[in-house]
Formats: structure tokens, sequence, C-alpha cells
């Protein structure tokens, strides 16, 4: 499976296979998101909160999977490195905004799905789903910009092997 991951890329940059379909997946997850908007805007709340459901999950998947370690490696321990500063910056920035949506989106999904403690819960959900998309979305426009500085800009890009 490594060997597959870490095969070069199908983008045209210097990223590898992970890196390019980290990427498209996430894109598809913000679309994903965007529908289930949509979809509350029309009313159709059951199928928004499987909709949401389903990218909050993709996320988690994608974020535990192919995320944590390269921030690992390559931003806190610095491996191939030592690299230009918006490198580090924009992970950074990245990394933190892509937390907060992860963590906040998923407590509001628990919380549709009504699996969280009466202590933490609340009745209007418009405000909090706004804020969940509008991190989620945030985080993804910062990981594109991650994928461009570390992929197209950065003259040492990050690789394993």
């Amino acid at each position: 499976m490594d060997e597959i991951l870490h095969a070069p890329g199908f983008l045209g940059t210097n990223a590898n296979f992970a890196a390019d379909v980290t990427l498209l997946v996430m894109l598809t997850t913000a679309v994903l998101f965007s529908v289930g908007f949509y979809l509350a805007r029309k009313e159709s709340f059951d199928a928004h909160k499987w909709v949401q459901t389903g990218g909050a999950l993709i996320n988690l998947i994608m974020v535990l999977w192919l995320m944590v370690l390269p921030f690992r490696d390559f931003v806190v321990r610095d491996s191939g490195g030592p690299r230009e500063g918006i490198f580090y910056i924009v992970t950074s920035i990245h990394a933190l905004t892509g937390l907060s949506a992860t963590i906040f989106g998923l407590f509001v999904v628990l919380r549709g799905h009504k699996l969280m403690s009466r202590f933490l819960s609340f009745n209007n959900y418009k405000p909090y789903m706004r804020l969940a998309y509008g991190l989620y979305i945030a985080a993804t426009a910062l990981g594109v910009l991650v994928y461009y500085v570390w992929f197209v800009v950065t003259s040492a890009p990050p690789t394993y092997g």
C-alpha cells in the first residue's frame, strides 16, 4: 500500500499519489458540505443530516489517515527541511483551522444525532451549523493553498522514502 501512496501523483505537480487523492477527496467533501447546506436551506433536514454526517466522517478519516503524519513528519519534525517559511506558516494555519473544523463539526454532527449530553445541547442549530460549515470551507481553501505551497512553490517538496 505504501508503494501506491508514495508513487508519483497524477495531477502534474511534485505531489505523490496520496497527496493528489487527498486533495480531490477533500474538494469532494467540501462539495458534499455545500450540498448539505443547500438541503438545509430547502428544509430537507433528514437528507441534510445524512449528507453532513457522511462529509464529516470522510473528513475525519482523511485527517487521521493522510494528514496527521505528514504534518508531524514535515512540519513538526522538519524531515527534509528546512524549507521556506511560507511552508510552515500556511501548513500550521491550515492545521489549526482544520482541527477546529473537525472537532466542532463532529460535535455538531453528534448533537444533530442526539448523541451528546443534555449539558452540551443547544436548540438553535443554525449558528452552529453555519460556523462548522464556514470552518470546513476555510480549512479546505487553506488545504488547497497547502497543496500548492508544498508541491508547486516549495523548492524541496516533502517526500517519503
